[in-house]
C-alpha cells in the first residue's frame, strides 16, 4: 500500500501529495483550497508570498477551521521567503501570516537562494538599467538561512527549507548551517527526475517536494502515451499517475489546480507496480531530459539537469 504522509528530518509528518498554488487566479484559489480540505481530504496546501494570492487563500483557511470540521493542526501549511525579502526574514515571514491568518506554518522555504534588492525598482522582480535583474551583492542565500534558523526558535514555523537548490547550493549552505532543511521544493517529473538530487538529499535526509509534476503549465506530460497506458491499467487519471510516481519515489507532490473534479482525482493515493514506475522512469531516457521552469535569472544555479543560464556567475 503507498503511504499517504512522509516524516520530515524534524519528525514531523508531511502529506504525501498537498495543493499548490501557483498560477492560481484571483476569485478561484480560495474555492479550490476550501475544497481541497473539506471534500478531496487534502491536508497539505502550498503556497508563497510572490504568487500573490496568499490572502485568498487565507481567506479559505478561516473558513475551514471557523466550522471546525478540520482544525488547524490538521493542514500542513508551507509558504515562502521571496527574494526581496531575504534581508528581513522575520518581517516577510509576519506579512505571510498576516496573509494566510495564521499563528504559524508548518515549512517556511527559501524560495530561490538568490537575494534580490529590497530597495530596487520593483517589489519582486528589480532590474538594473540592462534589464537584468538586480541581485543584492553584498548578501549572501547562506545569511538568509542563519536569519530562517532563527525564526523556528520562534514558533511561527515548525520547519525550514530551501527551493530551487541544486547539490552544490546545498553543499555550500551545509557548510555553516546549523539546521540542516527539511526539504528542498524543486521542479520534479519523469522528463526531469534530478536522479542525483534526489540521492543526494535522501542522503542528507532532505525530504524531496516536486512542484510543476505534471511538466508545468498545460501538464504536457498528460499526453505521454507510457503514462497513458499505466493509467489506462489503474483506471485512474493520466495526472494521478505522474503524481504517484513521485510519491513511489518517496517524494511530496504538489499538483496545482482551482477545478473540483480534478482537485480530487490528483488527491488519492495509487500504488503503482514496479514495472509501472521503471516505464515511467523510461520516459526521459527515450525522449531527453527538458526543464519547464527556467525563469531568467543572472546568475548560475548548477544543476546539473537541465541546466540554464549557464553563462552567469554562481553565489557560492
Amino acid at each position: 500500500m503507498a503511504t499517504s504522509n512522509f516524516t520530515l528530518n524534524t519528525g514531523a509528518t508531511i502529506p504525501a501529495i498537498g495543493l499548490g498554488t501557483w498560477q492560481s487566479a484571483a476569485g478561484e484559489v480560495e474555492t479550490a483550497v476550501y475544497h481541497a480540505i473539506t471534500v478531496a481530504g487534502v491536508r497539505h496546501i502550498d503556497c508563497a508570498f510572490a504568487y500573490g494570492n496568499e490572502a485568498e487563500v487565507g481567506r479559505a483557511f478561516t473558513r475551514v477551521f471557523s466550522e471546525g470540521k478540520v482544525s488547524r493542526s490538521e493542514v500542513f501549511v508551507t509558504t515562502k521567503l521571496w527574494g526581496t525579502w531575504h534581508t528581513r526574514t522575520t518581517e516577510a515571514l509576519e506579512a505571510s501570516l498576516k496573509n494566510l491568518g495564521l499563528d504559524y506554518v508548518d515549512l517556511y522555504l527559501m524560495h530561490w537562494p538568490i537575494p534580490l534588492n529590497p530597495s530596487g525598482n520593483h517589489p519582486f522582480f528589480p532590474t538594473k538599467p540592462d534589464g537584468t535583474r538586480e541581485v543584492l551583492e553584498d548578501w549572501s542565500f547562506v545569511d538568509t538561512w542563519k536569519a530562517m534558523e532563527k525564526l523556528v526558535d520562534s514558533g511561527k514555523t515548525k520547519a525550514i527549507g530551501v527551493s530551487n537548490c541544486s547539490i552544490p547550493y546545498l553543499e555550500h549552505l551545509l557548510k555553516s548551517a546549523t539546521i540542516v532543511p527539511a526539504v528542498n521544493q524543486v521542479e520534479l517529473h519523469p522528463l526531469l527526475p534530478q536522479e542525483k538530487l534526489v540521492a543526494y538529499c535522501k542522503e542528507k535526509g532532505i525530504r524531496m517536494t516536486a512542484y510543476s509534476p505534471l511538466g508545468s503549465t498545460g501538464g504536457p506530460l498528460l499526453k505521454d502515451e507510457t503514462v497513458k497506458k499505466v493509467a489506462e491499467k489503474h483506471g485512474i487519471s493520466v495526472g494521478n499517475v505522474l503524481i504517484n510516481w513521485l510519491v513511489a519515489r518517496g517524494i511530496v507532490a504538489i499538483p496545482k489546480s482551482v477545478t473540483p473534479s480534478r482537485i480530487e482525482e490528483n488527491a488519492k493515493i495509487v500504488a503503482l507496480d514496479e514495472e509501472d514506475v521503471e516505464a515511467i522512469w523510461g520516459i526521459h531516457n527515450a525522449q531527453g531530459v527538458k526543464r519547464f521552469v527556467s525563469p531568467p535569472w543572472p546568475v548560475s544555479l548548477l544543476f546539473d539537469d537541465a541546466p540554464w543560464a549557464e553563462n552567469f556567475k554562481t553565489l557560492l
